[in-house]
């Protein structure tokens, strides 16, 4: 779950880098504008995608892959 939401994540900062530089939507030019329905529906699973990926902010290093226990001195076993 968190690799998808990370992939989530990455796709919607490329999009608001496109609206940003060049005010372009990739999700609304592939899906027929903001408002229609799978527009929609992608801005929001984006969305929980970011919500979702708050909890890796909080996470120990256990999660994604780094299981490497870090020692205080930052030196690893």
């Amino acid at each position: 779950m968190d690799r998808l939401s990370l992939a989530l994540v990455i796709i919607g900062a490329i999009n608001w880098g496109l609206v940003g530089l060049f005010q372009f939507d990739l999700i609304a030019f592939l899906f027929g504008g903001q408002a229609s329905l799978i527009s929609r529906v992608l801005y929001t699973v984006v969305g929980a995608a970011g919500l979702w990926s708050i909890s890796m902010l909080f996470a120990g290093h256990e999660r994604g892959g780094m299981k490497t226990p870090v020692h205080a001195d930052g030196a690893n076993p």
